[in-house]
């Protein structure tokens, strides 16, 4: 029972590692210039309006666009929006730290 159970258990590991992988057929050059059309455009990628510059300035087709998006989104580059599409969340469209509160001076009693 006991080799049984051990010889489980390197396949139970990879069973529970999601990697993210790019999209076949799409090298480094790819997923940068994805994400520099992306934030060129604001950070969003939801409307048709928001996917044709992406696919001009990329040279990806509709399909690779949409395959690199759900990559993003699986890696944590990217987060889902409620109405659909994502934001990209690294590079320059990474969210930015409010900044802190000045400290306040100690009033005087009296």
């Amino acid at each position: 029972m006991l080799k049984k159970t051990l010889a489980l258990l390197p396949i139970a590991a990879v069973a529970g590692c999601v990697l993210a992988l790019p999209p076949e057929g799409t090298d480094k050059a790819d997923l940068l210039a994805f994400d520099d059309a992306v934030a060129s455009i604001g950070c969003n990628l939801v409307t048709e309006a928001d996917y044709l510059p992406v696919e001009l300035q990329t040279g990806l087709s509709r399909d690779e666009v949409r395959l690199i998006a759900q990559y993003k989104v699986k890696a944590g580059d990217a987060v889902p929006l409620d109405g659909g599409g994502l934001r990209l969340v690294t590079g320059r469209c990474a969210p930015v730290a409010p900044a802190p509160e000045p400290a306040l001076a100690p009033v005087a009693a009296g």
